[in-house]
Parts: structure tokens; C-alpha cells; sequence
């Protein structure tokens, strides 16, 4: 026959096998298949000559061009796989775990947070005592905020520059004190009890944040004094301190309470030398207590006459802030890990 003969397809197909074989990448591959089978491949150019045959001869010589055609398709997939899983496996390969290998020492662990331990240490010390937990709505009507607590409507801390107001006329709560009167309101005394909590201030210095966490405690019986109050925080302050922390009272004025009482203990970042953080006076602020106004026992309907009582509340974030030895009260929200893992 002339143009097109069997023998060239026969050639084309041998040496399409072996390209095809030695290929080493699917980039290759995918080349020496459009050089064989490409519309200007060596195929194509070969079957440029059909046009000289008959019609016998060009049906003949068509499709053993076809038949030559399906035969390099298959060898180049079969290739095409071939190379897939050899990089599929060089891939596992290279991230395959090596169980042979020695172990991480000490590998980091996870830990409470600051403010979770000393919560549950505060927690654990007044149930000792026998105080039970009680727990109050973060956003709280003003009255149980406010009016139940002897704190009058023109009083500063009512001002919106401390105190976030919220739609009704509600606020968020600027102390765990609302659940004292929730909880003093239609109970019998004797009780005591401790409010741990979220609470909001509209303050932004450096040693606060609008939101932080408070405890407050409160005792109601027939025979209780400031002296009961004031054996308690020492033995409070030992426990959660250390026995060396030295704590002071200072008289203040409060309107929840009468005589009223300022909670401090000797500041742990500077051993009372001054700094940044204490403000130089060698001395933190810790808590308000004293004993609970007869006003307010009243508004909670306890007979002031017969029953009297004393009620305290501390920050707790300001707590592991010294405890810990953390400088800024906003570390302990930002979760950073030199600061979490100093536990």
C-alpha cells in the first residue's frame, strides 16, 4: 500500500511503549503523549497519507490506527497511575510517624486559669466554713442593685460613668451584693452564704477592666460582731496567702454597711516597697466588708432589732493578680501562656 503502511503504526506504537515507560514525571508524560497522539503528533502526521489509499485499504488502515491509538491511551494510564502512587507514597513517607522515635520530656500540660483556681480555693475555704454558694442574675434591677443596699439615687455610684445601664431601666450588676438581698429576702436567719460572680464597672485604668469577678459573703444571726467578721478574713487571707501575708483594716464608709471597713493586704509584687501597681503605698486593696446596715436587713424584711450581721466582698481578679505575681489585671484576659502557666 502507499501513503500509510501497518509498519509505521507498528513502529509509532513501539516507540511510544518506550517513552511512555521511561517517563519519571506526570509533566513528562503528559508531553510524550501529545507528541504521539496530539492533533501534531507523529499519529496525526502519519495518517496525513490515508488520503492516497482506496476505500478498502484507507477503512483498513483506519482502524488499526484506532486499535494503535487505544493501545498507547492505555499504556500512558497505566504509566499516569504508576506514577501517582509512587509520589503518593513518597508523600505518606515523609509524614509518616516514626514510633521508634525517643518520646517529648515533659510535654506541655493544660492548666486552670488564674482566676478559676483562686475562685475555687475562695470556694472551698468558706464551705469549710460552712457558708453555702448562692448565685444571682448578672443583670439585676436597680433596686436590688441599688435601693436594697441603702445606696440613694444621687449617689456617685450610680452615675453612668461607673455604672453600665442596660434597656428598662436594668443594670449590669456592679457587685455580687444583689444576690445578698435576693437571698436575705423572705428567709429566717441564722444563714451565711457566698455570691462568687462576674460583675461590671465602667472602668478602664490599668489596674481594672470592666468586667471582673467578685465574692461576696454575708453572715445573719442573733450574735454576731465585727470581731466575728474580722477572725474570719485574717483566717481567709492566711488561707489563701500564705501565714506571712500581712492584712490591715482600715476604717471606711460604705452604704451597705455601719461600721464599715477597708480589706488590705501587703502588695506581693514590690514586699511593700512602692510600685507602679500599688501606687506606692506598699499596700492593695483587697475588699469592702463591715457589719450590714439595719436599712438593709429591713428592706429584706429581718428584724434589725434581734438579728444582726456582717457582709464582705472581694475582687478576685485583683487576687491572682498578686498572688501570681501577674503586673497588669488585662493579662489575665488576654491568654497569654507565660501568664497562664504560671500556676
Amino acid at each position: 500500500m502507499t501513503g500509510v503502511d501497518t509498519h509505521q503504526l507498528e513502529q509509532l506504537e513501539s516507540n511510544a511503549r518506550r517513552e511512555v515507560a521511561e517517563a519519571e514525571s506526570l509533566p513528562d508524560l503528559t508531553a510524550i503523549r501529545a507528541g504521539y497522539l496530539g492533533k501534531k503528533g507523529s499519529l496525526a502526521a502519519i495518517l496525513r497519507g490515508i488520503g492516497e489509499l482506496d476505500g478498502a485499504e484507507r477503512a483498513a488502515v483506519g482502524k488499526s490506527a484506532n486499535i494503535t491509538k487505544g493501545r498507547i491511551e492505555q499504556c500512558v494510564a497505566e504509566r499516569r497511575a504508576a506514577i501517582e502512587a509512587a509520589v503518593r507514597k513518597q508523600a505518606l513517607g515523609a509524614q509518616a510517624l516514626d514510633t521508634s522515635l525517643p518520646g517529648v520530656e515533659d510535654p506541655p500540660l493544660g492548666r486552670l486559669h488564674p482566676i478559676t483556681r483562686v475562685f475555687r480555693d475562695m470556694v472551698e475555704f468558706f464551705s469549710s466554713m460552712g457558708f453555702a454558694i448562692e448565685e444571682g442574675p448578672e443583670v439585676e434591677t436597680q433596686y436590688n442593685n441599688f435601693e436594697a443596699l441603702n445606696i440613694p439615687e444621687v449617689h456617685p455610684a450610680r452615675d453612668e460613668q461607673d455604672t453600665f445601664y442596660v434597656d428598662g431601666g436594668n443594670v449590669l450588676r456592679t457587685h455580687t451584693s444583689n444576690v445578698q438581698i435576693r437571698t436575705m429576702t423572705g428567709r429566717t436567719p441564722p444563714f451565711r452564704f457566698i455570691a462568687p460572680g462576674r460583675v461590671y464597672r465602667h472602668d478602664l485604668s490599668p489596674r481594672h477592666s470592666p468586667m471582673f469577678h467578685q465574692i461576696e459573703g454575708f453572715m445573719v444571726d442573733e450574735q454576731v460582731s465585727f470581731g466575728d467578721l474580722k477572725g474570719l478574713l485574717m483566717a481567709f487571707g492566711r488561707h489563701l496567702m500564705g501565714d506571712d501575708i500581712e492584712l490591715r483594716f482600715r476604717a471606711n464608709d460604705f452604704p451597705f454597711t455601719e461600721p464599715s471597713a477597708e480589706l488590705d493586704y501587703v502588695c506581693l509584687l514590690c514586699e511593700k516597697q512602692g510600685c507602679a501597681v500599688c501606687s506606692g503605698s506598699g499596700w492593695m486593696e483587697w475588699g469592702g466588708c463591715g457589719m450590714i446596715h439595719p436599712r438593709v436587713l429591713e428592706n429584706c424584711g429581718i428584724d434589725s432589732e434581734r438579728y444582726q450581721g456582717f457582709a464582705f466582698g472581694m475582687g478576685v481578679d485583683r487576687t491572682a493578680l498578686l498572688r501570681y505575681g501577674i503586673p497588669h489585671i488585662r493579662l489575665l484576659f488576654e491568654g497569654d501562656l507565660r501568664v497562664l502557666g504560671r500556676i
